[in-house]
């Protein structure tokens, strides 16, 4: 009895292992070549930097509006606003800030700085809150088009901000300057680490430096939709008003990831995206910063949400890419292989513990472990340096972002990051089976945090 059970045990492993092995396999050879057409780009075309004084500002500068959903946000809404208008320069924009009417003390700190500042205008929602993201965003839209009536003036384009950013001062120069070339403007975002929690709320900055330190700025270069952030990013007035002509409202209100799913379907209407990667005077990135989730319970959900919007329920809202765009189609499915990898990443740690038990057992039992065939072998060293090569890659990128001092971290905040994302895995199955059983979705938001000293 004893021999089948651990017959049985042994077959379990190998076959888990062989299944984490091939899906390894094939999740590094998508991730090499990414790498590989991203160093073909760099060496034909050079850097993805651009300079502040080589972009085509207009000899006047244009009105922008700057969008800010805020429920349950009086904690950060105060300062976010007061920093961004102290630092925004530009000569012609708004604030609008939206807020709920069961919400009276984010909305009430929103009023009392509207009173002092016309820069910042109050938007209160029609229903009660939380409703979703994007019904937010359509409160101030129609609040947008009430004021450009009444003025007699036409806003050039929406930026995107939430109620826990820290603006760069010369954001707002940068979209003026390209939202006329292209209609969707995305700046980078990097993550604030939390020196108190620097494994989980560290991991978003590792993430981020590889995502819009290269593959963002690849995406755009090689015609892809452009995913937008929902955060440091400007929108064409004249391409939400397509959205709204074409599906009702410029944000879909039954989205659970609205700014990602707009930048797919604008591109989809033939409007230009881009990924701007601008240095300031001082040679410093102009970028979001904004301090993500610091607990593992709250990057849950978060992660969770981005994983329900974008790889299941995405899927089916947007589906793919025109036939011919093959680059469109490889980037959606790069969208969308996270439940699968999570899979493969669980079949992977099951079967780390597996070898454990299974070594455990043939040695108190005093039998030799069963031999690994030499096609094993070869498929597990390839892993290995598909591994090595990637979490090299992630260093680097962390390195150049913020600092090697953060790129040490990079590693083991790589396996905190695995956890996470296998427990938001769970997370958005059980969300997307509600979503498919009638649910309607609501604005599932974390608690947010604005840094006590700004960064540069």
């Amino acid at each position: 009895m004893g021999e089948i059970a651990l017959w049985w045990l042994d077959a379990t492993v190998r076959e888990l292992t062989l299944f984490a092995a091939v899906g390894f396999l094939i999740g590094g050879v998508d991730d090499l070549l990414v790498d590989v057409v991203w160093l073909y780009h760099r060496l034909r075309y050079g850097s993805t930097r651009r300079s502040l004084a080589n972009l085509p500002h207009p000899e006047d500068a244009r009105r922008l509006a700057v969008f800010v959903p805020a429920w349950d946000e009086a904690a950060v809404i105060g300062p976010m606003l007061r920093t961004a208008l102290a630092r925004f320069d530009h000569p012609c924009f708004r604030i609008y800030v939206g807020c709920y009417p069961n919400d009276p003390v984010t909305s009430g700190i929103v009023a009392e700085l509207a009173a002092q500042d016309s820069r910042v205008r109050l938007v209160i929602a029609t229903r009660a809150g939380p409703t979703t993201k994007a019904d937010n965003l359509n409160e101030m839209w129609r609040a947008l088009r009430h004021d450009d009536a009444v003025d007699g003036e036409t806003t050039l384009a929406v930026v995107l901000h939430d109620a826990e950013d820290v603006v760069h001062p010369l954001e707002l120069m940068v979209f003026d300057a390209l939202i006329s070339r292209y209609q969707l403007v995305q700046i980078p975002v990097l993550p604030l680490v939390d020196r108190r929690a620097r494994l989980v709320s560290g991991h978003y900055a590792d993430e981020f430096a590889e995502s819009h330190g290269r593959h963002m700025a690849l995406r755009a270069a090689l015609g892809a939709g452009l995913p937008l952030s929902g955060v440091g990013c400007a929108i064409s007035v004249a391409v939400l008003a397509a959205m709204e002509d074409a599906y009702g409202a410029p944000f879909d209100e039954d989205s659970l990831t609205e700014d990602y799913e707009l930048g797919l379907r604008a591109a989809a209407l033939g409007y230009r995206p881009c990924f701007a990667r601008v240095e300031d005077w001082a040679g410093r990135l102009v970028a979001v910063r904004a301090f993500f989730p610091a607990t593992v319970e709250a990057a849950v959900r978060q992660k969770g949400r981005w994983m329900t919007g974008i790889a299941l329920a995405g899927w089916d809202r947007i589906g793919w890419a025109r036939v011919p765009h093959l680059a469109d189609h490889w980037m959606r499915m790069r969208d969308r292989r996270g439940p699968l990898a999570v899979i493969v990443l669980a079949a992977a740690y099951l079967a780390i513990v597996g070898w454990g038990a299974a070594a455990l057992v043939h040695t108190i039992l005093g039998l030799p472990l069963p031999d690994i065939s030499e096609g094993m072998r070869l498929l597990l060293t390839v892993n290995l340096l598909l591994l090595i090569w990637r979490l090299g890659w992630r260093v680097a990128s962390t390195g150049r972002a913020y600092d090697w001092h953060e790129a040490l971290w990079a590693v083991p905040r790589a396996i905190v990051g695995n956890v996470i994302s296998m427990l938001a895995a769970i997370r958005a199955a059980a969300q997307y089976v509600r979503m498919l059983s009638g649910s309607p979705p609501r604005w599932d938001k974390t608690v947010h945090v604005f840094p006590e000293e700004l960064p540069a």
